[in-house]
C-alpha cells in the first residue's frame, strides 16, 4: 500500500491511496464469502455458493459494490494508522481505479484531530480554600427554611399592596379590544414583586386593597413567547379578591421538630452548618481542581477546528433537548419561551463548546504522554456513578451505552477524568496541603473526630483513619464525600 498526505489547509488533509492487485483480488474473495454466508440459494447450502453464481443472482455491481467497501475501508483504517492520524470528520472519498488485475487508487478527504502542544502541566500551584461557615451563613439558610415553612394569612382590614404580598385577583385581558387566549384566570395568587406576570403588571397593583377594581396597561415583551402577542398592548380588568401576607414561623425549638428529626433549634443549627461546611469543602475542592486543569489548558497550544466545535454543540444540544423530554418538555417549546431560533441557541453556546473541546484535546493529550489506561474497573466505576447519578440500575446503564454505540464516549471521558486526576496529584501541595502534611504526622492517639479537624489531614490518611476506625469509603470518593462518611459513623 502507497499512502501519500496532502495536508489541504490547517486542518484538512488528503490521503491519495494506492493498493496492489492482490489487495483488490482479496477484497473480492471476502465479498463473496461475506454474501455467500448472508443469503440462501437454491441447490446450495449456506456460504458455498461461489462467486459465479452469485454474480448471476445478484448481478457483478453487487459483489464489486461489497468488495470495493471492504477494500476501501480497510485500507482508509491501515493508512490512519499508519500516518497516525484521527479523523474528527466523515471521510470525503473519491474513487480512482479499482481494478483485479492493476489494483485500485481513491482519496480521502477529512478533518484531522489537531496536534497538541503541551505546556507545563506537572508542578502547578492553585489557591486551595480552606472555607470556614459562619454563624450568620447557618441563620440564612434558616430564614430560608422558615420561609419555605411560612402560611399565607389574610392581611387586616384596608390593608394595601405590597412587596413580598400576595394579591388573590380575578383577570381579563383585552387586546385591541378583544379577549385573547389564555388572558383570563379567577382566584390567582399573584405575589407582587415576583415579576411572574409581564412586566408592570405587579407595579399597578401596589396600594390597592382587597375589594378594589383595578385597570392595568401593560405592554407584551418583544421576546414574548406567543408571536401573536409580542410588542402588543394590553389592558387587563383586574379585581382584588382578597390580600394575604406571609406568617413566618419563630425559630424555636417547636419549628426545629416541624422540620426536621431534631428535637432542639441548636441540634437543627449544628446539622446545618455540618452540611454547609461539607459543602462548602466540596466546592473549595471543585475550584481547586478546575484551577489547576485551565492552568494546564492555558499553557498547552492547540488550534480547535470549527467542525470540532460544531460537533460538541450538536451534543449539546441533544443533551438538552434528552433533558427536556424527561420533564415532557419539546426543545421547540422552550426555544419559543426564552426567545431564541436553534442558531442563536448554537451561537451562545459556541464559546463553551470550544473551551470543551479546547480541554478535552489537551487532557487526551496529556493521557497520552503519560501513558494513562481505562481499566475495565474504572468503566465499571464510572457507569455506577451515572446509575447513582440517575437512580438507576448500572446494567441498564451500560446496556443503553452499547446499545447506543457510546462505549468509546465512555472510555474518552474516564481517560480525561484520570488525566484530570494526574494533573491534580502532580500539583505543588499549597500552603493548606503543608499543614495538612503536620497534621497528618500527629500521634494516632490525637486523631481527629470534628469538620475542621478531619479537613485538616490528606486524602490518604483521611482513609487510613477509615480503615483504623473501620468505615467502609467507596474506591473514588471524594475528600468531602470521605469527611461526611466518618463523622456519621462516628455520630452513631
Amino acid at each position: 500500500m502507497n499512502v501519500k498526505v496532502e495536508a489541504l489547509d490547517q486542518h484538512k488533509v488528503s490521503l491519495s491511496i494506492e493498493l496492489p492487485a492482490e489487495a483488490v483480488q482479496k477484497g473480492f474473495k471476502t465479498a463473496v464469502a461475506r454474501i455467500a454466508n448472508q443469503v440462501k440459494i437454491p441447490g446450495f447450502r449456506k456460504g458455498k455458493a461461489n462467486r459465479k453464481i452469485l454474480e448471476m443472482h445478484f448481478g457483478k455491481e453487487a459483489i464489486e459494490a461489497e468488495a470495493k467497501d471492504i477494500v476501501i475501508n480497510g485500507a482508509l483504517t491501515d493508512a490512519l494508522k499508519q500516518e497516525k492520524l484521527i479523523p474528527v470528520t466523515q471521510a470525503d472519498v473519491k474513487e480512482g481505479t479499482f481494478s483485479e488485475k492493476d489494483g485500485a487508487t481513491f482519496t480521502a478527504t477529512f478533518v484531522k484531530r489537531p496536534d497538541v502542544e503541551l505546556g507545563n502541566y506537572k508542578g502547578l500551584e492553585a489557591k486551595h480554600e480552606n472555607p470556614e461557615v459562619t454563624d450568620d451563613a447557618v441563620n440564612e439558610e434558616l430564614k430560608k427554611a422558615a420561609e419555605q415553612s411560612a402560611r399565607l394569612e389574610k392581611a387586616e382590614e384596608g390593608a394595601t399592596l405590597a412587596k413580598g404580598d400576595y394579591a388573590v385577583i380575578d383577570f381579563k385581558g383585552y387586546v385591541d379590544g378583544k379577549p385573547f387566549e389564555g388572558g383570563e384566570g379567577k382566584t390567582y395568587p399573584l405575589e407582587i414583586g415576583s415579576q411572574s406576570f409581564i412586566p408592570g403588571f405587579e407595579e399597578q397593583l401596589e396600594g390597592h386593597k382587597a375589594g378594589d377594581d383595578v385597570e392595568v396597561k401593560v405592554t407584551f415583551p418583544e421576546t414574548y413567547f406567543v408571536d401573536a402577542l409580542k410588542g402588543k398592548e394590553a389592558e387587563f380588568k383586574v379585581h382584588v379578591a382578597d390580600v394575604k401576607r406571609k406568617q413566618l414561623p419563630e425559630l424555636n425549638d417547636e419549628f426545629a421538630k416541624s422540620i426536621s428529626q431534631f428535637e432542639t433549634l441548636d441540634e437543627l443549627k449544628a446539622s446545618i452548618k455540618k452540611q454547609m461546611q461539607l459543602q462548602a469543602l466540596q466546592q473549595a475542592e471543585e475550584a481547586y481542581h478546575e484551577a489547576l486543569v485551565d492552568q494546564a489548558v492555558a499553557n498547552a497550544k492547540v488550534d480547535v477546528p470549527q467542525e470540532m466545535v460544531e460537533q460538541r454543540i450538536d451534543e449539546i444540544l441533544e443533551e438538552v433537548k434528552m433533558n427536556l423530554e424527561s420533564r415532557n418538555m419539546k426543545l421547540d417549546d422552550y426555544l419559543k419561551n426564552i426567545g431564541q431560533t436553534v442558531e442563536q441557541f448554537r451561537k451562545n453556546y459556541e464559546k463553551t463548546a470550544a473551551e470543551q473541546v479546547r480541554q478535552g484535546l489537551v487532557l487526551e493529550a496529556i493521557a497520552e504522554k503519560e501513558d494513562l489506561q481505562v481499566t475495565n474497573q474504572d468503566l465499571s466505576m464510572e457507569v455506577y456513578s451515572m446509575a447513582h447519578q440517575f437512580n438507576a440500575d448500572p446494567k441498564d446503564v451500560m446496556k443503553i451505552i452499547k446499545e447506543e454505540n457510546r462505549v468509546g464516549m465512555l472510555v474518552d471521558s474516564v481517560l480525561r477524568k484520570k488525566a484530570a486526576a494526574f494533573i491534580y496529584g502532580a500539583a505543588k501541595k499549597a500552603e493548606a496541603d503543608k499543614k495538612e502534611a503536620e497534621a497528618a504526622e500527629a500521634p494516632a492517639a490525637a486523631a481527629p473526630k470534628t469538620a475542621e479537624d478531619l479537613n485538616a489531614m490528606t486524602v490518604k490518611d483521611l482513609k487510613a483513619y477509615a480503615q483504623e476506625k473501620g468505615i467502609a469509603l467507596e474506591s473514588k470518593a471524594k475528600k468531602a464525600e470521605i469527611i461526611e462518611t466518618i463523622l456519621a459513623a462516628e455520630a452513631k
